[in-house]
């Protein structure tokens, strides 16, 4: 069963951020270290560097001989089932380290000619050089370390979605950047079926295909080889029958003339970018652009058109007023998320500022590399580190004061752009005009959205007409922006 079945929801994947997971069996995603290191939002980036922190400090203890200390940090890195990420087809059972695992691959660490040549950069390249790793273990690894940012992440996610959590557990280890060392802790932790889960949002998660030793070696390495070869004029470089007698390199040629058979060799791998190491440079960088967000389509075979259909008619029948507050956040909160996913993503609910003086009732991280909400910053100068809304179950409009509120909790920190999202409103213009107050005095963008709003958005989302969305919102920031 899948998370939102064990716990009620009644939510399809579009609407939550995190991956619903069949606790019965893994979902073929991973975490992938490299894709993590590609994004910046405030969740990426915690992940980010963790990560970083203990691979530097394993890195440090190897080069320093201290192989006892190098043995203690990488003992912690085992299986990891809470996440029910991988390839296993019955129960989840990650393909993480165990005890023989863990001693062949660190045994092939040690030896590494890229861990001696420094070519080994980060964790990430552990797949590309390291003999045993594949991208089962890269994920599971990746969980182990960057646990604690797992951990607080299910706590906001289901405090979105009112699951209960298990108080006094024990955590497992996590790593612990500050400390630069390996930590265990009691915390609340989402209990499902008698065991551990740990939610993974989905903006974090890949297919795992691009940063791999068989794309570096096929597209990169042998690809230069070739080049190389023409450049030369070297021993393998044949001639078409045309007129012009073009010359060519077959792959296959410079895989027999190097001994390579179709296994990749990654100690001949770590050689060769020890030689060439700008070849090695630009596989990273040209990587970096190949790996997009998974769709909610990639993971679920959910029909968007009957979804949006769907939330059209829940927001229609949810009554106005204090009473049904909760169920009108959470309806937004799912509304949200499909809508904008993948430009935005982590939403917290109720987030505390100013030592929990004050409460924002909804904050994604803006995780956009394109669209509305990066244009924000990169075009509009308006800070968006954060995008908050609020949430305004009212039966009357909006006034000063729920403007006031809104714009309260903006920060250059934090962020300047807000939603505010209500039910109706008798007069549109006068709204527009009070948030455009807001801007022109330079206290941040408010953009207000109301439930027709919200029915005219999920229509072209079930066309799959995203530009509709973004023109759209681009549309009401100008409304807002040149009064």
């Amino acid at each position: 069963m899948k998370i939102s079945e064990i716990f009620g929801l009644k939510r399809s994947q579009h609407e939550l951020d995190f991956v619903d997971v069949d606790i019965e069996s893994d979902t073929p995603l991973f975490l992938d270290p490299y894709f993590i290191a590609k994004n910046d939002f405030p969740l990426a980036y915690e992940a980010h560097l963790s990560l970083r922190s203990y691979f530097e400090c394993l890195l440090r203890a190897l080069r320093e001989n201290r192989m006892a200390d190098a043995e203690e940090l990488f003992s912690h890195l085992g299986e990891s089932n809470e996440i029910c990420l991988g390839f296993s087809r019955a129960k989840p059972q990650g393909k993480g380290m165990g005890p023989a695992d863990a001693s062949k691959i660190f045994r092939s660490l040690k030896d590494s000619p890229a861990l001696r040549s420094g070519i080994m950069e980060d964790i990430e390249d552990f797949r590309i050089f390291v003999d045993n790793v594949d991208k089962d273990k890269m994920s599971d690894m990746t969980a182990n370390i960057v646990k604690k940012q797992l951990i607080d992440y299910t706590h906001a996610q289901c405090a979105i979605w009112g699951i209960g959590l298990t108080p006094s557990v024990p955590s497992g280890f996590y790593w612990d950047r500050f400390s630069n060392a390996w930590e265990n802790s009691y915390t609340e932790m989402l209990i499902a079926d008698g065991r551990k889960i740990l939610l993974v949002p989905k903006r974090l998660v890949s297919f795992s295909t691009e940063y791999t030793p068989q794309k570096y070696m096929q597209h990169f390495v042998l690809s230069f080889l070739q080049n190389e070869q023409l450049r030369l004029n070297g021993p393998l470089v044949q001639r078409r029958k045309d007129k012009k007698g073009t010359p060519y390199v077959t792959k296959k040629s410079i895989r027999e003339h190097e001994q390579l058979d179709d296994a990749i060799d990654k100690k001949w791998l770590a050689d060769f970018t020890e030689k060439h190491p700008e070849v090695f440079t630009d596989f990273r960088e040209q990587t970096r652009a190949r790996i997009p967000a998974v769709s909610n389509a990639e993971i679920s075979a959910e029909s968007l058109q009957k979804i949006c259909s769907f939330l059209n008619d829940r927001l229609k029948t949810i009554p106005a007023g204090s009473d049904n507050a909760t169920i009108y956040h959470r309806t937004i909160v799912g509304i949200l998320e499909l809508l904008f996913y993948p430009y935005l993503c982590n939403p917290e609910i109720e987030h505390e500022i100013h030592e929990g003086r004050k409460r924002i009732d909804i904050v994604f991280d803006n995780c956009a590399e394109s669209g509305f909400f990066f244009r924000l910053s990169n075009t509009h100068g308006i800070p968006s580190r954060f995008i908050m809304i609020e949430c305004k179950n009212y039966s009357r409009d909006i006034a000063n004061p729920e403007i006031d509120q809104i714009g309260g909790r903006f920060s250059p920190n934090r962020g300047q752009m807000g939603i505010i999202a209500c039910r109706s409103v008798d007069d549109m213009q006068k709204l527009i005009d009070r948030c455009s107050d807001t801007y022109r005095d330079s206290r941040g963008l408010i953009i207000p959205l109301v439930d027709d709003d919200f029915y005219e958005l999920l229509n072209y989302k079930a066309e799959r007409n995203e530009q509709a969305i973004d023109d759209f919102i681009q549309m009401r920031f100008h409304m807002v922006a040149s009064r």
